[in-house]
Formats: structure tokens, C-alpha cells, sequence
């Protein structure tokens, strides 16, 4: 680990908060980390945020842009809810320094914690500065005379957790496939699978209900906090909220959409005008758009995001602007196999697959397949009657419409997993 890139939290506590635009939004009060299992440093999730109401906000640690001895600068929009920390969460100040624990013998204390950037936006827990004996009532300065810094490990690990239970499942759960998360949620009591569900991060609980059977995806987002449910409908994939949200009772469903952010209900409430088992109940209204001016290396930059699906990956959709859906004009399709053998200069409109039939919003399913089929696709594009480009519909979206309903219970149950690993 380079400690020459180590933030100790003493020395980020009181920070000012300042935005892009350089004006001060409050001051750091502390920073909110998660464990995790397999020898992997604790996570840090983000920063609580003191504004001048005295009003402490959470900010993830994407939108912290840059740390130095005066300031820590944050961009994008602030989420102004008060901040409350779920159970798998742990506060590095309220909740670490000063905690004692028996070491070589003696009695320690935690004197302060250091975290190290990894990656872009993502920082862990590298050291803990660990002061000798454990009366909290010894000075700052005794205790800072006789600090050792020790790597994050050498500290156990139920001393870094705040509540080992729930917080040990969740961390257990960090490195696992949604599909593996689902499955450790069915085979726990209703009870524990709502508290585990509070805990675990949005993102990664939207994926793993999206892998639940309907009748347990209802029951968990039903248990949520209306906020913490509508923010989980807005990380899901709008045509698998669309379905979530379909399922609910209508009072629910309206109070849901009304609490996530516009433009997510307004993709949700689109895809819920169509018939069941037809193209456009099915699609995604997020395929890849490009222009016709869009070059390859355009294209290319825009299919290397790491959060489109590698089955929307396959393929750009060229269109006239507005380049969102419902689009312009809808063009034609470039495969990504031909944007890897052309020039990164190239015009996308040059080389436009112009065999390939777009579908109507209305085609039903046993189509669908059978076009998937007839041009061995893993995703098509899907358009309204005044060729305007409104989604596209995936291999998995697909396949989510043929297998039977209960599909997802039998591979909750073990019958389809062992296949899957083979």
C-alpha cells in the first residue's frame, strides 16, 4: 500500500465540502466504510457531510472528485435526505476510534484510520493508527506519541464491524454474482431477507431482485422504505421495473413512481403502456444510440461503458437526433464486429446493416423469438409507427417472456444452477 497517498480521517474530519463551482456545501463529519470477506480491505462508501443546518448528508465516494490538506471537492448534484447508515454500514469516527481491544497482550486503543484511493472514485481502508492503553480519557497527544500504524488486517475484524451479524452476511455478499445474492435472499425467513435487503447497496440489491421470483421481488420492495424503494426501481433496468411495478398494488406503484427521479418513472410508465408479451412490453428504452456523423471510434467509446449489458453491447442503433428514445429517425444498425474491423475514423453510416428489419412495438413474442432466431441476434431494435427508435429487446428479455413463470424458483432450488456451472 503507498502510504504517500494515505488519508487519516482525523485530518479529513472538518474539511470544508466544496462543489464544482467552488462553493462550500458543509464540512466532513466522518466517512461511512462496509467490510468485506476474503482478506479484501474494508470498502469506503462515502462521506457524511455536515451542511451549515446542521443537516448531515451522505455523499458516495464516485462524486468526491478530489481530496487535499484544505478542501474536498465533490461534483454532481447533492443529495440533501439526512443521512442514515444501514446495518451492514460502519462510521469511522463515531464508530472506531476509541475502541478498544486486547493486542499482544496488552490493551489498545484506535487512535485513527487511513484510506488509500485504488482505482478512480474507489478507496479503501489501508491502515489504523493504534494507540497504547485503553482509557479514552488519556490525552491526544499521550496517545499520539505512542501510535503505531499498523496494516488494516492486523486489526480483527468483528473490532471493525459494528454489527457482526447482518454485517457479516452483507460482506459476505460483495464479490458475489446478482444471481448468487438472489439466491442466498430466497432461502432466508421473510424477516432476515428484509433486514439483509436494507443493508445491501442499491445498485446491488436492484440487480439481485431483478434475479428473485415476481412474488419475492414484490414482497421485498413492499417492505422497503418508500424512498429506498423508489431508488431501487430507478437502478433496475426500466423494463424489469416496469414488470416489478406492474405486479404491485396500484396505490403502491403510483406512490413509487411519483417518488423516483422524472426521467426514470417516465421510461417505466412508457414501457407499461404496452401489451404483455409483445415487443415493446419487453424492450429497454436505453439501447446505444449514435448519430450518422458519429464516427467508429464514437461508437466504440460509447459500447465500452462497463454498465451497458454485454448483449447491448452488440450493436449501435444509428438514428437522427435526439439521440434518446423515442429517437429520430431511425436509420439502421452497426454490429460491433464490424466497428472492430473498420478504421476509428470511419462514418457508422457507411457501413449500416440495412438487411435487418427493425420490429414494431406490437410484435408478439413467438415473433420475436423467431426473428432472433432467423438472424442469430442478441438484441434487435424495436420502433413505433413513424420510425422513431423507442428501445431494444435482448436475448435475456426474451428469454424472460418464453420460460415459464416460475422459472426463477426452480433455479433458486438448485435445478438449473448445477447445470449453469457446468
Amino acid at each position: 500500500m503507498n502510504r504517500s497517498s494515505s488519508v487519516f480521517i482525523s485530518r479529513l474530519r472538518g474539511l470544508p465540502v466544496l462543489d464544482a463551482a467552488g462553493d462550500q456545501v458543509g464540512k466532513v463529519r466522518d466517512v461511512v466504510i462496509q467490510m468485506r470477506t476474503q482478506g479484501r480491505a474494508p470498502r469506503v462508501r462515502g462521506l457524511v457531510v455536515e451542511l451549515f443546518a446542521r443537516r448531515r448528508i451522505f455523499v458516495p465516494m464516485p462524486r468526491v472528485h478530489a481530496i487535499d490538506a484544505q478542501q474536498v471537492m465533490i461534483s454532481g448534484t447533492v443529495d440533501t435526505r439526512v443521512f442514515s447508515r444501514r446495518d451492514a454500514e460502519t462510521l469511522v469516527v463515531d464508530d472506531l476510534f476509541d475502541r478498544t481491544f486486547p493486542r499482544d497482550g496488552t490493551q489498545v486503543s484506535i487512535f485513527d484510520v487511513a484510506m488509500n484511493p485504488v482505482r478512480s472514485h474507489d478507496w479503501v481502508i489501508s491502515e489504523v493508527a493504534l494507540a497504547p492503553g485503553g482509557s479514552r480519557f488519556t490525552s491526544q497527544r499521550k496517545k499520539a506519541a505512542g501510535a503505531v500504524i499498523v496494516e488494516w488486517n492486523e486489526v480483527p475484524a468483528l473490532v471493525m464491524m459494528r454489527q457482526q451479524s447482518t454485517e457479516r452476511t452483507v460482506a459476505e455478499m460483495q464479490d458475489m454474482k446478482p444471481a448468487d445474492v438472489a439466491r442466498e435472499l430466497h432461502d432466508m425467513t421473510p424477516p432476515r431477507r428484509a433486514a439483509v435487503a436494507k443493508a445491501l447497496d442499491d445498485d446491488q440489491l436492484a440487480d439481485a431482485i431483478e434475479e428473485l421470483p415476481e412474488d419475492e421481488q414484490v414482497s421485498l420492495i413492499s417492505v422497503l422504505d418508500p424512498e429506498r424503494a423508489a431508488d431501487i426501481l430507478e437502478e433496475m433496468d426500466p423494463d424489469d421495473a416496469a414488470d416489478l411495478v406492474q405486479e404491485l398494488p396500484t396505490p403502491l406503484a403510483e406512490r413509487l413512481l411519483a417518488r423516483m427521479r422524472p426521467e426514470d418513472a417516465e421510461d417505466v410508465r412508457n414501457l407499461l403502456v404496452y401489451e404483455d408479451f409483445t415487443a415493446g412490453a419487453m424492450m429497454t428504452p436505453e439501447p446505444v444510440l449514435v448519430g450518422p456523423d458519429a464516427t467508429v471510434a464514437d461508437a466504440l467509446a460509447k459500447l465500452r461503458n462497463e454498465d451497458i449489458t454485454p448483449a447491448l453491447a452488440s450493436m449501435v442503433f444509428v438514428c437522427r437526433p435526439p439521440l434518446d428514445t423515442p429517437s429520430g429517425r431511425f436509420l439502421g444498425v452497426v454490429h460491433i464486429q464490424r466497428l472492430l474491423r473498420e478504421p476509428p475514423s470511419s462514418m457508422v453510416s457507411g457501413m449500416l446493416d440495412t438487411d435487418l428489419e427493425p420490429l414494431a412495438t406490437d410484435t408478439p413474442v413467438g415473433a420475436v423469438s423467431r426473428y432472433f432466431a432467423t438472424y442469430n441476434l442478441v438484441v434487435a431494435p424495436v420502433i413505433n409507427p413513424d420510425n422513431e427508435l423507442v428501445g431494444a429487446v435482448t436475448v435475456d428479455d426474451l428469454l424472460d417472456h418464453l420460460l415459464p413463470a416460475d422459472w426463477r424458483g426452480d433455479q433458486m432450488d438448485g435445478q438449473l444452477m448445477e447445470v449453469a456451472r457446468g
